[in-house]
């Protein structure tokens, strides 16, 4: 039998009605002679409201602490997903992370998997159980919980999938899969049947939300062919794999407005860089001697003060445009650079390279330039 990995995020298993719904779905996969291996999101805003709780005892928690306690909101999914599918006749057993073998690196908040030890769970598919595993945590090799960041479950699917030998990894999420932007905030926005792992990982990159971007790094590094469709269905979703779309181009475009810019001073700039690592940001982009950092997973939501040669330079936003080749495409990059400029939005640099081209903007002007770019680069395309 081959195997699938399903991946639910927390909408998915917002309420009681929706895990008993996800629990069907499941059912009819493995009606259809596949050996599952499920992994589970919170529910709903569980992460959130126990961050915030943290932060009304502590207005800087622990990080060990704080990777303790919302650890338990990915087992509370999975503990009533499978209580769910046995009631359906279904035989399951629901796995933390560390029970799954999800070893990590020792950054809480933002670790890394080094490792996957999936003896347990192959064991459990082989007993013709599903596997329900916790996702968003892991294990490190000091046993101590971790936890993987924001959208970390999409990494604990693939890391599953890479370690089994899985058919496909499925995201299952409240979208129909990926779209040319998101359809929420663009009218214009059409769903791309498929896409290339290199083109999602720079829409990720860029902060585009349907995949995060340390699980599409290692799909394309461990080959594992990825599927984001819709759980409510039924819909055709995409298909993102190693080998090229069929369509002849498909540009994506997304917008992240949860950056900022720091400089480092001459003295100590490796430490300092270290710091803002350590601290949870992510180096996105250096342009000459400024750096642009995502700030979604940094404890405490801010930078400052994390090193003495920090300087902080303001917040921002950027606009990134996806398709094989873009970046070298100038008649393609100029257009989009007319687009916003042409809207009324300022555009304060840009810049293209292999397959992205990318604007910053004032942070109050990210979605109409993403709806400005779309217009000039994707729509005219569709109609091509």
């Amino acid at each position: 039998m081959s195997i699938v990995v399903q991946k639910y995020g927390g909408s998915s298993v917002a309420d009681v009605h929706r895990i008993q719904d996800v629990a069907r779905r499941i059912a009819r996969t493995a009606e259809a002679g596949h050996q599952l291996a499920v992994v589970v999101s919170a529910m709903g805003n569980t992460t959130t409201e126990l961050i915030e709780l943290a932060r009304s005892i502590s207005p800087e928690p622990d990080r060990r602490e704080l990777d303790m306690l919302v650890s338990v909101g990915e087992r509370i999914s999975m503990a009533l997903l499978a209580m769910a599918l046995r009631d359906l006749g279904i035989p399951a057993k629901s796995l933390t992370g560390s029970q799954a073998g999800i070893l990590t690196d020792d950054a809480h908040g933002d670790a890394r998997v080094v490792e996957v030890r999936p003896e347990r769970v192959q064991a459990v598919l082989d007993r013709g159980e599903v596997a329900i595993i916790a996702g968003f945590q892991g294990v490190s090799l000091r046993r101590e919980v971790t936890t993987l960041g924001r959208g970390g479950s999409d990494t604990t699917a693939i890391a599953m999938a890479a370690a089994l030998g899985a058919e496909w990894c499925e995201i299952c999420s409240d979208v129909d899969g990926v779209f040319s932007a998101d359809p929420r905030v663009v009218d214009g926005a059409r769903k791309l049947s498929s896409l290339t792992l290199d083109d999602a990982l720079a829409l990720a990159r860029g902060g585009a939300k349907v995949l995060h971007e340390d699980a599409v790094r290692l799909a394309r590094d461990a080959g594992v062919e990825v599927r984001a469709v819709a759980t409510a269905g039924p819909g055709s979703g995409s298909r993102i794999a190693s080998d090229k779309p069929l369509i002849a181009r498909s540009v994506g475009v997304t917008g992240d407005a949860q950056l900022v810019k720091l400089r480092f001073g001459a003295v100590s700039r490796v430490e300092a860089m270290a710091a803002v690592v350590a601290a949870g940001g992510r180096m996105r982009r250096q342009v000459g001697e400024l750096f642009y950092v995502d700030t979604r997973n940094v404890h405490g939501g801010s930078l400052r003060g994390v090193h003495p040669s920090v300087v902080f330079d303001g917040p921002a936003a950027m606009v990134t445009a996806v398709s094989s080749g873009l970046g070298q495409e100038f008649e393609w990059v100029h257009r989009g650079t007319d687009a916003i400029l042409e809207g009324g939005v300022w555009v304060m640099q840009s810049g293209a390279d292999g397959d992205c081209a990318w604007w910053e903007v004032p942070p109050a002007s990210v979605q109409k330039a993403v709806d400005l770019v779309h217009q000039a680069l994707v729509e005219p395309s569709a109609h091509s």
